[in-house]
């Protein structure tokens, strides 16, 4: 069974209304503050973030493009997009899975909706991303999840089987989008129980290694 990562949110730490609270605190003051603020910046990661995903768009005219669009100032929207790095840091309990899975031979990949400047940083920092065999950015690709194409490219591109693929994600809409390109997939919570799901898929009694 191949496995394929997500990245945001199961890999790496993801918490839009902290990041918003910590960069710009006068903007929310409260945590239904935060959550329209995100709603407002992020889109649900289409429009203006969607076509960064999708490496449309570079940081500077982004920034420009979400403060028209929210009443934010350039200078504030830009200090969230630069400070998006920083917040995504390992989640240690998927790292010490990733590294378990690769230990035993799985054939590892990724699948992620990461903005070129994001993925080169990921890329630098952190030296567990070798043990993918490869894996998809969505701005190098010019596609992004849930989009059925972004899926079949990346079939392509690593040789994969769907059928024996098993895609790894927390969001649910990806995780639909998998399973109807012929994937299968897991929606992730959290470490502990997306090790259970996998022993589970493998046989393995609970708590055996």
């Amino acid at each position: 069974m191949t496995i394929v990562f997500d990245f945001g949110g199961v890999l790496f730490n993801w918490k839009p209304p902290e990041l918003l609270a910590r960069l710009l605190p006068h903007r929310v003051p409260d945590e239904a503050a935060a959550q329209r603020l995100v709603a407002d910046f992020f889109q649900g990661y289409s429009g203006d973030w969607g076509d960064f995903d999708r490496g449309t768009v570079e940081p500077g005219p982004l920034a420009e493009r979400i403060a028209a669009r929210t009443g934010l100032t350039v200078e504030e929207t830009r200090r969230v997009i630069d400070g998006v790095p920083a917040e995504l840091t390992p989640i240690p309990g998927t790292v010490a899975l990733l590294r378990e899975l690769h230990a035993a031979g799985r054939p590892l990949y990724f699948l992620s909706n990461m903005p070129e400047p994001y993925a080169r940083h990921l890329e630098a920092t952190h030296d567990f991303l070798g043990l993918f065999r490869g894996g998809v950015f969505s701005a190098r690709a010019g596609l992004c999840k849930p989009e059925p194409e972004i899926f079949a490219h990346c079939v392509r591109q690593h040789g994969l089987d769907p059928a024996n693929t098993l895609f790894i994600d927390d969001v649910a809409h990806n995780v639909e989008a998998a399973h109807a390109a012929g994937w299968q997939a897991l929606q992730f919570i959290n470490p502990q129980q997306c090790r259970a799901a996998l022993d589970a898929a493998a046989g393995k009694p609970p708590g055996d290694r």
